[in-house]
């Protein structure tokens, strides 16, 4: 006989809208580095329905804190979820401090994924905490025969998600702030990305002036690019009108429109950036 939960999942796939904020459990909390936390939780729902880039919302047991906090996935196994998230604030630490057994409340998946569509050497450019949903996205690729996740990662310091990278993408190549950035690597790479004769297509998230400057590195070099931007957002859904950013079509909701959109959107092509010196 199917559950309660069943009957909404069964409900909301044939009305095609994601099921309301529900409780769930904690499966496990673990501390990668100081201050950055992998917790997991179990959701049916979530993990057969969530695409790379797009983010779930976290509530807070307490009821003065009303808006949730959005995390990108950066994990599925089975029926369990996993986020990575820097402890930064009252949410997050309350987060941190749960354990397995305990229950949340949580809505998603939410926002508009990356297009993983064509066949290509998908170059995953991430940076700080900016990498969790490039680490899904390299599980989506894992069983692609005719595609490839190349992992590019930027950190400050510690190197805390190459060992989840390791597990799904091609080939992993990072590098912290003593040594460079994320463009040093791509300009590395980018000689075998060439003679390969293989498309490339870069998927970024990260901060924004990193964000900006991978767009205009692969303007130049004819690669189209995707970026998950990270902008501060409210409810989650559209509501409040928290998250928006400019874009060639005018003002555009990032967790409504996005958190994914193309370079050529954002106007950080080269188009954009001749439109940009005209004005």
């Amino acid at each position: 006989m199917p559950t309660a939960f069943t009957r909404t999942v069964e409900q909301a796939q044939e009305a095609g809208f994601t099921p309301t904020r529900r409780t769930v459990s904690i499966v496990a909390v673990k501390q990668l580095t100081a201050g950055i936390v992998r917790l997991t939780f179990r959701d049916e729902y979530i993990a057969h329905h969530v695409r790379p880039a797009q983010f779930v919302n976290l509530y807070s047991s307490n009821p003065m804190h009303l808006m949730p906090r959005p995390f990108g996935v950066s994990e599925v196994d089975g029926d369990e979820v996993s986020l990575i998230f820097a402890v930064v604030g009252f949410g997050t630490d309350e987060f941190s401090k749960l354990t397995a057994g305990d229950t949340i409340d949580v809505l998603g998946p939410l926002g508009t994924p990356f297009n993983l569509d064509e066949a290509a050497d998908y170059v995953l450019v991430g940076g700080g905490l900016g990498i969790p949903p490039l680490l899904e996205a390299a599980q989506s690729l894992r069983d692609e025969a005719d595609s490839r996740a190349i992992a590019v990662f930027g950190y400050r310091d510690e190197h805390f998600a190459d060992i989840y990278a390791a597990k799904y993408a091609d080939e992993v190549h990072s590098i912290d702030e003593s040594e460079g950035n994320v463009l040093t690597l791509l300009e590395r790479l980018w000689p075998a990305l060439e003679e390969s004769g293989r498309k490339t297509i870069i998927l970024s998230c990260g901060p924004t002036p990193m964000m900006r400057a991978v767009a205009t590195w692969a303007s130049k070099r004819g690669v189209d690019a995707q970026l998950s931007m990270e902008q501060r957002m409210g409810c989650g859904y559209g509501t409040c009108v928290a998250c928006t950013i400019d874009t060639r079509a005018g003002r555009e909701k990032v967790c409504e429109a996005g958190p994914v959109f193309t370079a050529h959107q954002l106007g950080w092509d080269a188009d954009g950036a001749e439109a940009n010196a005209d004005a």
